[in-house]
């Protein structure tokens, strides 16, 4: 039996994690993985970022909350390189699933936990339901070591994980300084300019144009620009229910001026893009889990199982439980 393909720009482009469908309620899970002989100075000031914006998003009344956890290879205290000890969780089967954002912490320990084989199996396995993956400084070598060095580096432009640096004071200076932007980027995404701005002036009122251009607002972007990053925030919220008109919002354009660009821009409308970024989340978890099939729908903003099967059939000319067999099958799941 063919098979019809999903393999479209677009797809390549959806690894998002799963999250509530309650966007009142919804939280954004952070993960920051230490190691023993870590440095606490980018991974310090990623949490730090994350606190202050709970405390800004609840005085405002915001939907978004984030849970930052710190993780390690075996769980409990591990010692920093400043000989602090910071009590972790340890790896687990169910962060398979992914996080809205994994940060890796750098330091001298980090040539050290990249040779850790369990440690690099979970960071393999994780990255692929993981929005964002973010090396601070010398954690790429996790990353590097995982195979997954330079993940999701189109969200943050100008980061470039292998940049040199003149001495160790400008090498801490610029992981503090990136880490947080990457930190920032997250929170404009999801509650706003305003306090992802005053989250920077509370946390690094010194950083000056840095910061501040990073997060300047949609003035003088293009409307290429603008729709990519409508694109990501489709992405990003495909597992709610959400309209067209909610990413037009996002672009700052018409609704009908946004259907016209997308098209121009992507190839295809908002519709089959949103429709694409659904389908390759509900090939994942039947490959992946042992979901039912009326469950992966309800997470995959589907509706129910038979609306995903009477789409599955049409898309992929086979029904959902047809394509869970075949790409077990195939995998020697």
């Amino acid at each position: 039996m063919a098979y019809a393909s999903l393999e479209t720009p677009m797809v390549g482009w959806v690894r998002a994690p799963e999250r509530s469908a309650h966007y009142a309620t919804a939280t954004r899970h952070i993960a920051i993985l230490l190691f023993d002989g870590c440095s606490l100075l980018g991974a310090g000031i990623v949490a730090e970022v994350f606190h202050a914006a709970n405390e800004l998003a609840s005085s405002a009344s915001h939907g978004w909350t984030y849970d930052v956890s710190f993780l390690s290879a075996s769980g409990g205290n591990i010692t920093c390189s400043s000989s602090i000890r910071v009590w972790t969780d340890g790896l687990d089967a169910r962060h398979y699933m992914g996080f809205d954002a994994l940060f890796v912490a750098g330091g001298k320990g980090a040539r050290s936990a990249s040779r850790d084989e369990r440690l690099i199996a979970w960071l393999r396995r994780v990255h692929a339901n993981t929005s964002t993956v973010r090396p601070i400084g010398e954690g790429r070598a996790l990353l590097e070591a995982a195979c997954i060095n330079g993940v999701q580096q189109r969200d943050f432009g100008s980061y470039n994980v292998r940049e040199e640096r003149d001495d160790q004071n400008g090498n801490e200076a610029n992981d503090r300084l990136e880490s947080m932007k990457s930190a920032l980027m997250l929170i404009k995404r999801d509650l706003g300019i305003d306090v992802a701005r005053n989250v920077a002036e509370r946390l690094m009122p010194d950083a000056g144009d840095s910061l501040m251009s990073l997060l300047g607002d949609s003035t003088g972007r293009s409307p290429a620009d603008k729709v990519r990053a409508a694109a990501r925030w489709l992405q990003e919220n495909c597992q709610r229910s959400i309209s067209i008109a909610d990413a037009a919002q996002v672009a700052a354009m018409s609704e009908r001026n946004f259907l016209r660009r997308f098209k121009m821009e992507v190839g295809v409308t908002p519709s089959d893009y949103l429709l694409h970024a659904r389908l390759a989340i509900t090939c994942s978890l039947l490959t992946d889990s042992e979901l039912p099939v009326d469950k992966i729908a309800r997470r995959t903003g589907m509706g129910n199982g038979d609306r995903l099967a009477k789409i599955f059939r049409k898309r992929m000319k086979v029904s959902p439980t047809e394509y869970r067999m075949k790409t077990r099958r195939e995998a020697g799941i």
